[in-house]
């Protein structure tokens, strides 16, 4: 008898509708074909425990399993489910009435719990796109696969559940979330705030300039001087998430399987923190399973790097071709997928390996060579991809107790969406261009072109502070920015003075002048 299931193959964020064949002869052995992994090899094992403790026998039957289409990588545990279905419908334990209806996975256990897959949130988009009528997934899974709306998406607890259920059993019910209620309920809370932050105005302002423009942005100062706290309060300042982003940023944590069991849907923007030991692997993306990196969990968010010239080198190249085409393409021997990866870099360092040159408060101990080696594990190419390079002081205790709490985030947010709403408008024509950041030599010209006055200042400034060409674009794109803060349609002279004053890593006196 050849009974079929249905389930999903994900690759990268691609999923692919794969058809479970059984099909029982007379023998004793079981064959699995259809390029399967290790995960899915072992599944025998799992499906025949779990049989047994929910009062099933495995037939004894020679028994061939054909995942199909046959040429494409099956990787994981959620073949479980469909393949114990698929063996109970063969020897009539399970109607054929539904079968061809819904897509199942789910990983079981030996006493026939289903546990939580990876990638339930695009498989159900999947589901959905190929006309199936619902969805079975594990209990755990059901908030980000509920989301999916025209699907009917069942969560269930154990493999007994779901025999009951394809048997005919009504009482189950699918479950139905308020995707946008949840959404925009969650939108604007946040536990960290700009009001937290004492002193700091132009590092605040600085901040405020590359959320507005979706500016990479580096902090150099001491330590103690609140580079880390300023990064970790960026995010609630940034213009919330549309539906669109967060639910393709869902589905990359999905993928991942970073997705909190109770969420549905990802509400704020992602910021990610990792360590300066990260591997390359661990920042890019990529091991012997097609995972997102760092750069990717990071889309439609926030990727902090703290200490940058801590991390190794090699790794830190990494981003340049993700930060230039803000997509990342990872290629291994056995499987080439493409992740997304629009993030806003902000990066902070300590000036010196010390960490006081410059420091009105502590004398730096370091050479002028070892301030330069220090420096210089920063590649050019790196640092050009970043538009804005703030210094920042420590505020001493005696200041630091007088002041009072600063502007709140949401201040600061109202006008960075003022200023976002101006860049949709002015690049509605333009595919895959929202922001500042994003624009092109030829945008620059069209919509960030400067007035003499200001064309002349930009001279003298390149000439004097020794700026190098690649500065350029950036300054030119970070003066848009400022100008759509203040409402202004033309780049004046002020604002290009502000955009110079954010490029100091670019002057050639900066190592031998102190902060």
């Amino acid at each position: 008898m050849l009974v079929k299931t249905f389930c999903a193959a994900v690759n990268g964020l691609e999923v692919t509708t794969v058809t479970v064949e059984i099909s029982m002869a007379r023998g004793m052995q079981f064959h699995l074909t259809g390029l399967a992994d290790t995960a899915v090899k072992e599944s025998y094992d799992r499906i025949k425990a779990a049989m047994a403790n929910n009062g099933f026998k495995m037939p004894k039957m020679d028994i061939t399993a054909n995942l199909s289409p046959a040429d494409i990588k099956k990787e994981g545990s959620s073949y479980d489910l469909p393949l114990a279905i698929g063996i109970l419908a063969a020897s009539d334990k399970v109607t054929n009435d539904r079968l061809d209806k819904y897509m199942l996975v789910g990983e079981l256990s030996l006493d026939g719990h289903l546990q939580p897959v990876r990638g339930a949130l695009p498989i159900a988009i999947r589901a959905r796109a190929e006309k199936f009528k619902g969805l079975i997934v594990p209990q755990q899974n059901i908030r980000e696969a509920a989301v999916v709306n025209q699907l009917d998406v069942y969560g269930m607890e154990t493999l007994l559940d779901v025999i009951k259920f394809l048997n005919g059993d009504d009482s189950y019910q699918p479950t139905v979330i308020d995707t946008r209620k949840e959404f925009y309920e969650q939108q604007n809370k946040y536990e960290l705030d700009f009001s937290d932050v004492r002193g700091q105005e132009s590092v605040k302002r600085a901040l405020e300039v590359a959320a507005a423009g979706g500016h990479n942005l580096i902090m150099i100062g001491p330590p103690g001087s609140g580079k880390s706290m300023l990064a970790k309060r960026l995010p609630s300042i940034l213009p919330p998430l549309s539906l669109a982003e967060s639910l393709e940023t869902t589905q990359i944590h999905s993928v991942a399987g970073k997705l909190d069991r109770n969420t549905s849907l990802i509400s704020q923007r992602p910021f990610r923190a990792p360590h300066h030991t990260i591997s390359q692997v661990g920042l890019a993306g990529g091991t012997t399973k097609a995972m997102p990196g760092e750069v990717s969990l990071a889309h439609n968010g926030v990727l902090f790097l703290d200490e940058l010239t801590e991390f190794n080198r090699a790794t830190l190249e990494i981003l340049r071709q993700p930060l230039e085409d803000r997509k990342i393409t990872i290629t291994r021997a056995n499987y080439t997928v493409e992740y997304p990866c629009s993030f806003m870099l902000v990066a902070s360092m300590n000036p010196c390996p010390c960490g006081y040159y410059g420091d009105p408060l502590h004398k730096c101990t370091c050479t002028p060579g070892q301030i330069s080696r220090y420096l210089s594990k920063i590649s050019g190419p790196l640092l050009d991809r970043i538009d804005i390079h703030c210094e920042i002081q420590a505020v001493p205790f005696a200041q630091l107790s007088k002041m009072q709490p600063g502007e709140p985030s949401t201040s600061h947010r109202e006008r960075v969406i003022k200023a976002r709403l101006i860049q949709e408008e002015r690049f509605k024509d333009y595919k895959n261009v929202h922001c500042n950041a994003q624009m092109t030599e030829r945008m620059l010209h069209k919509f960030a072109e400067p007035d003499d006055a200001s064309l002349e200042m930009l001279r003298l400034a390149m000439e004097k502070l020794s700026l190098s060409a690649r500065a350029y674009s950036r300054i030119l794109k970070v003066a848009r920015t400022i100008a759509d803060l203040e409402g202004s349609e033309k780049v004046q002279s002020q604002h290009i003075a502000e955009a110079i004053g954010y490029r100091n890593l670019d002057r050639g006196d900066w190592a031998e002048r102190g902060i």
